[in-house]
């Protein structure tokens, strides 16, 4: 079922129970540069249960940087931690499939990135260069996120935007990110430098998303699940790739006050200050110095347009890195390939 944009709706979970109140913050006024999206007049109750996708993992919201992070953390916290983070237009729900075997090993923190999920959705627009939603923001949320759970160091796993994080999170905060797992991307200056007509085709919100505020907002708005079921279900596996229960997960999210927006101002910020940000490193010729591993889908977009290797032997020291039987979404398609290939690395020390 589809749910109108000025509708209030409750969404059931058995899982946990959890009063949400996820209004974003207040925007500037509307005018030129300012979005003030319409979703922020409704008033909407969200109580939420459903069938368990995590086990051994508690949801907390916790501070970070001046804004709230919504993450499952494992509640047996002897173990090394591991980071998880997520990609467009998902959540930490992507992590579903493989969590019960990396809590064998880890300690696992599954973040919602600022601007998705339940986490915060902070004001941002063009008027401060869409500074909220840089990678160098989103890296310090991480940062301050684990630092408040008593982890000053640990490793990562992460996918598509989240892997975008992490890439500003080795850069910018070395003795904090001891080594890495990148999922299906190449690194962002790259990817805009070369960028040709066949991945503009197959990347096409890359190109929509960025585009003057309110016209993706408005449009994504209109029908917020036809827009992730066409986002997620035309890429390699369609929508079987994805449990039930998750892609309601991904639907309820969707629908959340300023969402929209948010996930905007993340590609806006991606073509605009991330890139700055990336150069000034290129030019100065610093490299991220932790071990890297970096996993593409051998049926995925990455695979065909770039050479993933090549790309990030330019802006890493140590790298290593595969492909894996599947399209995009590694964690939920190909989720044993990826446990056989990430794991010997991310246990090595």
């Amino acid at each position: 079922m589809r749910v109108g944009i000025a509708r209030s709706w409750t969404f059931q979970r058995s899982e946990l129970y959890l009063t949400q109140h996820p209004h974003p913050s207040p925007l500037p006024p509307a005018g030129e540069g300012a979005y003030q999206h319409h979703t922020t007049h409704l008033r909407t109750h969200f109580a939420m249960t459903t069938t368990p996708l995590f086990t051994g993992l508690s949801v907390h919201r916790i501070g970070a940087k001046g804004i709230t992070i919504h993450a499952r953390v494992s509640d047996d916290r002897s173990k090394p931690p591991l980071l998880l983070l997520h990609g467009h237009p998902q959540t930490h729900v992507l992590w579903h499939k493989v969590a019960p075997q990396l809590a064998q090993h880890f300690t696992l923190v599954a973040a919602d990135l600022r601007g998705y999920g339940d986490s915060d959705k902070p004001a941002s627009d063009a008027s401060v260069n869409h500074a909220p939603y840089s990678k160098r923001e989103m890296a310090k949320d991480m940062v301050s996120l684990m630092a408040t759970l008593g982890f000053s160091q640990f490793k990562v796993l992460a996918h598509d935007r989240g892997a975008r994080v992490t890439h500003r999170m080795m850069a910018d905060h070395p003795n904090a990110v001891l080594r890495a797992t990148l999922l299906d991307i190449a690194p962002t200056l790259a990817m805009y430098e070369q960028t040709t007509m066949d991945f503009a085709k197959a990347y096409w919100h890359w190109f929509f998303l960025i585009q003057r505020e309110p016209l993706p907002e408005t449009m994504i708005a209109a029908d917020p699940e036809f827009f992730i079921e066409k986002m997620m279900g035309n890429r390699h596996a369609g929508l079987a790739a994805f449990a039930p229960d998750a892609l309601a997960e991904y639907r309820r999210c969707i629908n959340l006050p300023g969402i929209a927006h948010s996930i905007c101002e993340d590609y806006r910020a991606a073509a605009t200050i991330d890139l700055e940000h990336d150069r000034v490193d290129r030019d100065a010729g610093r490299k991220v110095s932790q071990p890297l591993q970096v996993l593409w889908g051998a049926n995925g977009i990455i695979a065909k347009c770039f050479n993933p290797m090549v790309e990030w032997q330019r802006v890493a020291s140590d790298v290593r890195g595969q492909d894996v039987p599947c399209g995009h979404y590694i964690p939920e398609e190909a989720p044993e390939a990826m446990l056989s290939a990430a794991l010997p690395f991310l246990l090595a020390h």
